[in-house]
């Protein structure tokens, strides 16, 4: 059976394809808690595309069975916005978008956010999130690692090319506009409605703002892989 990151008997990313070098973390994790048998078939990916089929000894080391592959990158790429939310729900959104197939994810603050991040506070969660990101990708077997943003301004991610705001009132989601944001448990506030961004919605239900996100994601992905048909016009 061809060795590929989807049947392999795990995935995952290393700095350089070309120096197949794991961290000792790595190793562990794939030997100690996943149980890689000695010789099984895994993938080693570098987060960009590329991925090489190989084969694990059980004391870590990786060598090649087959020539490195580099998987084109999704398009269009979907990027989802959402405001903070409280305790570890942005890790929660992040791991769920990376699972679905969402390229950028970027935590921004809203005029009615009740989670604030101070600058350190901000530098630190976000490292946090990248590094769930690559996790979750490593899981779910992806080749592209998903970006994700520092913490940004409400009036930044508005800005962004093909944008639009999640909202009850909104139209059908459509890969015409595959930036959405989605605002915090208590709405958008009126400044944030007068830019004026048009409007999609995800559901016939009022959804809590992780939720919402992940939703948002999802369909998106979904109306990528032609998993389902837009209803919609373009924006």
């Amino acid at each position: 059976m061809e060795v590929t990151p989807r049947t392999a008997q795990a995935h995952v990313f290393v700095d350089d394809l070309d120096e197949l070098r794991l961290a000792d973390d790595q190793a562990h994790h794939l030997i100690r808690v996943l149980r890689v048998p000695d010789g099984a078939p895994v993938t080693v990916g570098d987060g960009r595309g590329g991925w090489l089929p190989c084969r694990l000894s059980s004391d870590g080391d990786l060598t090649p069975i087959g020539d490195v592959v580099v998987d084109a990158r999704p398009s269009p790429a979907i990027t989802v916005g959402f405001a903070l939310v409280k305790g570890d729900r942005p890790e929660l959104v992040v791991q769920k978008l990376t699972e679905v197939g969402v390229d950028v994810v970027v935590p921004f603050a809203a005029d009615r956010s009740v989670v604030r991040w101070d600058a350190a506070k901000a530098e630190r969660q976000c490292e946090r999130l990248a590094t769930i990101a690559r996790q979750a990708a490593m899981q779910c077997r992806r080749t592209w690692v998903p970006r994700v943003e520092p913490l940004a301004t409400f009036a930044s991610v508005a800005a962004l090319p093909r944008v639009t705001m999640a909202d009850a009132a909104g139209d059908p989601p459509s890969l015409h506009a595959p930036t959405v944001l989605v605002g915090p448990e208590g709405g958008w506030s009126d400044d944030e409605r007068a830019i004026g961004l048009p409007t999609v919605r995800f559901g016939a239900h009022v959804l809590r703002s992780e939720t919402a996100a992940i939703t948002a994601g999802a369909i998106l992905v979904a109306l990528r892989s032609n998993l389902v048909k837009s209803m919609s016009a373009p924006l």
